[in-house]
């Protein structure tokens, strides 16, 4: 078979394990692997290089992707869809496999379920937020990488007698912001999933205080809402939304740092994460979990089980459909906030 594969939306440790994985097993399988460069984009203007064994050698603890990635949508192209299906003729493939988050995947459902699309899916996000699986490769990575972080300000923050907010990523869910604050042992933990009253924060930060502790740690994802009349409202960097509609989101830890010090009197500084999460070598949880990943999906292209997608189901890997994994996010499972809630102050 000649199978392409392409990588979209945000970066993530692990992809080239991804890549790798299913280069070799197809190698050795007898295929011929392409690799679709800059994602979606690529199939629409047909950006794409010949994956072989040297290529693909001494990738497993490379961060990034050697395909390189895009937030494009083919479908707000007009006649996108039509155009991918060509691309696809053009370069004789039989199979393509998609390895992304819920936007890149949206559009694997999409293809598969309006054009008959010979896809499958390989489930990527540093968020976690994916149904259908149990985790994904690069949640690991962005956990250890935000608990360091929240390990070594710690040490600093008490030695100044300071409140530090640490903002990490996490667009609609909390799943980097719940695992790296329990495990960071922070004081306070923000997420989306549960908006936060600011003079109730505040409290629980005076409360600590009071009982002798000089310092303290609020985790906060990006996407944290705060309550406002009732209502709900998002510190966002500007109203520009991408191709998949969304906008920029950050500064949340900024803002939140400016009102607990108003509210306390306590210094208050603030450390953004920001990409760091997404970059360097990932862990060898991801490393294992993105070839294993690798290795599912191109035995589901083999087996000729096309819209389906690669997930991990307790400690198997196994495949669910790609509507049911896009259907809906993953929230935080409020039993684990609950235990991480005992922490608080």
């Amino acid at each position: 078979m000649r199978i392409g594969i392409l990588t979209g939306g945000g970066d993530c440790p692990g992809l080239n394990a991804v890549i790798r994985a299913i280069t070799r097993k197809g190698i050795q399988e007898g295929d011929n692997i392409l690799g679709i460069l800059h994602g979606w984009k690529g199939m629409l203007t047909s950006q794409h290089e010949e994956l072989t064994l040297r290529a693909v050698s001494g990738l497993i603890h490379k961060g990034g992707t050697i395909l390189h990635t895009t937030r494009t949508n083919p479908f707000k192209e007009d006649g996108g869809g039509e155009k991918v299906l060509s691309t696809f003729k053009r370069l004789s493939l039989d199979a393509l496999i998609a390895i992304g988050g819920e936007d890149t995947l949206g559009v694997a459902n999409r293809l598969y379920t309006e054009f008959g699309f010979p896809v499958v899916g390989v489930p990527k996000t540093i968020d976690n937020d994916l149904s259908g699986t149990d985790f994904t490769f690069g949640f690991d990575t962005a956990v250890t990488i935000a608990t360091e972080a929240i390990d070594r300000l710690h040490t600093t923050a008490e030695s100044h007698d300071r409140v530090m907010v640490v903002e990490v990523m996490g667009r609609h869910t909390g799943w980097i912001a719940t695992y790296s604050g329990l495990a960071g042992g922070a004081d306070v933990i923000l997420i989306p999933e549960k908006p936060f009253n600011l003079d109730r924060v505040a409290e629980v930060i005076s409360i600590r205080h009071a009982r002798g502790k000089n310092f303290s740690i609020v985790v906060v994802a990006e996407g944290a809402q705060m309550e406002e009349g009732g209502g709900e409202a998002l510190v966002k960097q500007g109203e520009e939304v991408d191709e998949f509609g969304h906008v920029r989101l950050g500064g949340i830890g900024h803002f939140l740092a400016q009102e607990l010090e108003s509210r306390t009197g306590f210094e208050t500084r603030v450390t953004v994460l920001g990409h760091v999460q997404r970059g360097g070598s990932p862990t060898a949880h991801d490393r294992i979990l993105a070839t294993r990943f690798g290795v599912k999906a191109h035995d589901l292209v083999k087996e000729g089980r096309f819209g389906t997608m690669a997930a991990l189901i307790g400690n198997r890997v196994d495949a669910v459909s790609l509507e049911e994994a896009v259907r809906e996010l993953k929230t935080v499972d409020m039993d684990l906030y609950g235990i991480a809630e005992i922490f608080f102050g």
